[in-house]
């Protein structure tokens, strides 16, 4: 098999180039992650993509794929709040797992997926590995995670080890690819009839959130869109983003927040280093009530409780 054809069609530069097909782009991604395909095709590929950029349908068919290859994971009885996490820190302290502590500490389920390692930024696999917090490697450790009332982290080789795959081509040719997209987009948990999944999506650039607003609406998706903290899907602690809310692919103007505005009069105790011991030791004192819980976080588990029990 190969790939050649879709790759004529989406890398002829960025005015030439035209959008597969839902069911192309299925196609295509199920061979790259099913290993069917060179690894130059793989490169050309994700330089094609990153030239373009994706359409609502391309990712509807990326997404897809991916999800027929994700582990079975147990059923969410009572919903669940997804929050990908595939940037890290690079200077401010990596606090994901401060919110799906929160989350879990109101009742809800939460599954936090990522990679463990990432060369030039903190992880928050690395975190909950310095909080002492175990990480899933089976369903069963998902359910007994959030039977203690604990968040579950899940790393992407485990969760689908072919998309871990195509997210480690950036070490090769230095370039994110459609996977890192797709993977932010990623609900593999299946849940109870009458429940919500509500994913976190969260962008680094404007034009983004316009290419992600257009596939939630496509696939009517239930999601929290915001712009991350250096690409993580948290809240930035220093000041609130703009939270929009999609319920079923609408947005969802009673759930959406306004971002906070005007000049900044004070600034929450952070801690001023980053490592995932530093950001463990301040995770822990948040918890134990020594320290505050970050407003614009505390905003961001009351939108997302919201919006899976509305």
């Amino acid at each position: 098999m190969s790939i050649a054809a879709y790759i004529k069609v989406v890398g002829r530069g960025k005015e030439g180039a035209r959008p597969l097909s839902a069911d192309q782009a299925y196609d295509l991604f199920t061979q790259v992650l099913d290993g069917k395909v060179t690894d130059l095709e793989v490169g050309a590929f994700c330089l094609a993509m990153r030239i373009k950029g994706e359409s609502a349908e391309e990712l509807d068919g990326f997404v897809r794929a991916v999800h027929e290859r994700c582990i079975s994971l147990p059923l969410a009885a009572d919903g669940v709040v997804i929050l990908p996490s595939y940037n890290g820190a690079r200077k401010l302290p990596n606090l994901t797992a401060l919110l799906a502590a929160e989350l879990a500490r109101r009742g809800v389920r939460v599954l936090v997926h990522g990679m463990k390692k990432d060369p030039t930024r903190v992880t928050t696999a690395e975190v909950f590995a310095a909080l002492g917090w175990p990480q899933a490697s089976t369903a069963a450790d998902v359910e007994q995670a959030w039977q203690a009332g604990r968040p579950v982290f899940m790393d992407t080789a485990t969760l689908c080890p072919g998309l871990a795959r195509l997210l480690d081509v950036r070490w090769t040719i230095g370039l994110r690819n459609p996977g890192h997209t797709v993977a932010k987009l990623l609900s593999p948990i299946p849940v109870a009839p009458g429940q919500r999944a509500v994913r976190v999506v969260n962008h680094t650039h404007p034009e983004y959130a316009d290419s992600l607003t257009s596939y939630l609406q496509h696939v009517g998706a239930t999601a929290l869109l915001m712009r991350g903290t250096e690409g993580e899907p948290v809240a930035d602690a220093r000041r609130q983003p703009r939270f929009e809310v999609f319920v079923d692919g609408e947005r969802h103007a009673a759930l959406s927040r306004a971002p906070e505005e005007g000049v900044l009069t004070t600034l929450p105790d952070l801690p001023e280093q980053f490592d995932a011991a530093t950001t463990a030791a301040y995770i822990h004192a948040v918890l134990a009530g020594n320290k505050p819980l970050p407003a614009a976080i505390a905003t961001q588990a009351d939108c997302l409780t919201q919006t899976l029990r509305a």
